[in-house]
């Protein structure tokens, strides 16, 4: 599929996806976010890609809705409307873009080379890493707006930096450094713009390189799924089933065998194929 709005360049095991409209510092609109949601569903069927990137081209990493049009930018029935989906204009299927983040099997890192504001924010919420540069600025500025966070931030935000810190961002609307946001726990690390993407390539070179995709998958899925859970009760009936059912597969029998042999593993099994028969158990 060819794409109006991203980048997809494979490169080895290492996807980088570029939301890619540098002369409107890469302003979402609905184009972009089924163009999203296919990317991240096609990475997901592709064994080939063990981790993603998304980072932003020109200054940008992505300055909110596309609100060009004007004040009816957020009037699904105002034919100038750019922010939202509509017949004319669908979004995708079913959850959209922040769906298919979160349901994909492959690792994803956010490397945040500039402005990420309003949707252009809450979209790298899913997202397991979130990285950025010296010089980027954050802004969850819905409520300045009229409007209220979307694309699920309202769950995401406070599993990520906690509840107190979400109402502060959010009620406030202001904007953040990228020092702030690493010191409330958005962002895991700060580098200088130049080196950014290589810093997020050294992330996702190394889970590449040193973990199972079939674990990956399933790990992330546990850690998001459960960490809201009153307790680990439903958690336990969860992963001690898995650990039973991977304990006698291939891609542990390679893990250990690499670690005792002190070489790299070649885990043989892939997402496409080889997920457990308790996969998803959210839908059984």
């Amino acid at each position: 599929m060819a794409y109006e709005t991203l980048l997809y360049e494979l490169d080895g095991p290492i996807l980088t996806v570029t939301l890619n409209r540098p002369e409107r510092l890469n302003a979402y609109n609905s184009t972009m976010g089924a163009e999203l949601e296919d990317a991240f569903r096609r990475a997901d069927a592709d064994d080939d890609v063990r981790a993603i990137i998304v980072t932003g081209a020109g200054r940008g990493f992505c300055a909110g809705a596309d609100i060009s049009s004007g004040s009816g930018a957020f009037d699904a029935r105002a034919p100038g409307s750019t922010a939202f989906a509509t017949a004319e204009r669908p979004r995708g299927s079913g959850s959209g873009f922040v769906g298919a983040i979160f349901e994909c099997r492959k690792p994803s890192i956010a490397a945040i080379n500039g402005a990420a504001v309003g949707v252009g924010l809450t979209m790298t919420l899913p997202m397991d890493i979130r990285i950025a540069a010296e010089g980027a600025r954050f802004g969850f500025v819905f409520a300045r707006r009229g409007l209220v966070p979307e694309a699920g931030s309202a769950w995401f935000l406070p599993k990520l930096v906690g509840l107190a810190q979400a109402l502060r961002w959010c009620l406030s609307g202001e904007m953040i450094d990228a020092r702030a946001a690493q010191a409330g726990g958005l962002v895991s690390e700060v580098t200088a713009p130049e080196a950014l993407i290589e810093r997020a390539r050294t992330i996702a070179g190394s889970i590449a390189e040193n973990t199972a995709p079939v674990a990956v998958a399933l790990t992330r899925q546990l850690l998001w799924r459960f960490a809201g859970a009153p307790d680990p009760s439903e958690l336990l009936k969860i992963d001690g089933r898995l650990s039973m059912e991977l304990g006698s597969g291939p891609d542990v029998r390679e893990g250990v065998g690499a670690f005792l042999e002190k070489r790299p593993p070649h885990f043989p099994g892939k997402v496409s194929a080889d997920m457990p028969k308790l996969y998803p158990w959210w839908q059984g």
